[in-house]
């Protein structure tokens, strides 16, 4: 990001010790690093104005609620984390309640690019949720999973070609 120029995709794991992760970090350690990442994207207007910068959690540690738990594969699914995403594109002070996880991301990835599945038996692979008013956190569906599609409006920027990357190029 320094240089002015990010991938299509790019992935920012954190070790152990910055993660955020109560066993292994301080959440204080995890939000200085998500501060630096945002200060870049600052810097560099012309990437913040065509990046989504999806911030979430490992497992929580206990510090958020176990809410519902879908039953998706022999390990099932863990408790409600917060995912937060930085972008233009987003429903600014929306909040959501689709069933995501953290296949959501690479649903997402993989519609936004036109990409398969990974494999035939991955979590990218289930339905999006099909959810009712009177409970919008159970799938009717089950087990389906989101692609974060419903957190985003792309059509803020009209004339915009998803299926070209920052240089023009075909993705």
């Amino acid at each position: 990001m320094e240089h002015g120029h990010l991938l299509s995709v790019s992935y920012l794991k954190p070790d152990s010790f910055g993660d955020g992760h109560p066993a292994s970090s301080k959440l204080g350690v995890l939000e200085a690093l998500i501060d630096r990442v945002l200060d870049g994207l600052k810097r560099h207007p012309e990437l913040a104005e065509d990046t989504a910068f999806i911030i979430t959690f490992d497992e929580g540690g206990g510090y958020y609620d176990s809410g519902y738990f879908q039953q998706l594969d022999f390990f099932g699914d863990g408790p409600r984390i917060p995912l937060i995403i930085v972008s233009p594109f987003t429903k600014g002070g929306h909040i959501n309640h689709t069933y995501n996880d953290h296949a959501s991301i690479v649903k997402f990835i993989e519609r936004n690019w036109h990409l398969k599945p990974l494999t035939g038996r991955s979590r990218d692979n289930l339905p999006n949720p099909i959810q009712r008013a009177s409970n919008p956190y159970v799938p009717t569906n089950s087990p389906a999973v989101g692609d974060l599609f419903d957190l985003f409006n792309f059509d803020k920027d009209g004339d915009r070609d998803r299926d070209h990357d920052r240089d023009g190029h075909k993705d």
